[in-house]
């Protein structure tokens, strides 16, 4: 892989999962593989990834930090992410745990649909900007709010700053799992 192809990414497997029962999201299983599982297939081509949550067992060498403090919202979980990684790239993906849908092949197209902008976020059919997207690292480290400014900022807030594509999802790539009502209907589908 070209230095220009590498990418690094930054899984968020940290929140409250409140309409899960405070279940770990990143245990949660799909089709007989976690969700965790799923995220770093996902991430198969990332030089590196770090994952923002509790440690746990992987298939694949990752770093763990947590945001501090902790369940500081999904800005100041990327931005932990992104400063925990041990060789950055110029291009950081970043994907939240729960979108078992998402591939490698979801991270080539937003890949390519970043070239000559700051980056490039998946869209869901009605046009909500789903939590897997690709930054050029320069270019959010431009925008990189206060650490008391992070903590609880909207993702939307911070990515509005950045030229971002809008990559259409396909499939049910856009999904994720915020109840357990999801997770039945992605098991189904």
């Amino acid at each position: 892989m070209s230095e220009t192809a590498a990418f690094s990414a930054v899984v968020l497997a940290g929140g409250t999962a409140v309409r899960l029962d405070g279940a770990d999201k990143a245990s949660v299983e799909l089709h007989g593989r976690t969700l965790l599982t799923h995220a770093l297939d996902a991430c198969l081509d990332a030089a590196e990834v770090v994952v923002v949550g509790d440690p746990v067992p992987t298939h694949r060498p990752v770093t763990f930090t947590r945001e501090d403090p902790r369940h500081g919202g999904p800005v100041a979980a990327l931005l932990t992410g992104r400063d925990a990684l041990l060789r950055p790239t110029r291009t950081l993906g970043v994907l939240a745990v729960d979108m078992p849908h998402v591939g490698p092949s979801t991270f080539d197209r937003l890949r390519h649909a970043a070239t000559g902008r700051d980056g490039a976020v998946l869209v869901a059919p009605d046009g909500r900007h789903a939590l897997a997207l690709v930054v050029q690292l320069d270019r959010l480290d431009d925008v990189r709010p206060s650490l008391e400014e992070q903590h609880g900022m909207a993702l939307r807030r911070l990515l509005g700053r950045l030229d971002l594509a809008e990559v259409a999802s396909v499939g049910r790539e856009h999904r994720d799992v915020d109840t357990w009502a999801d997770l039945r209907d992605l098991a189904d589908g």
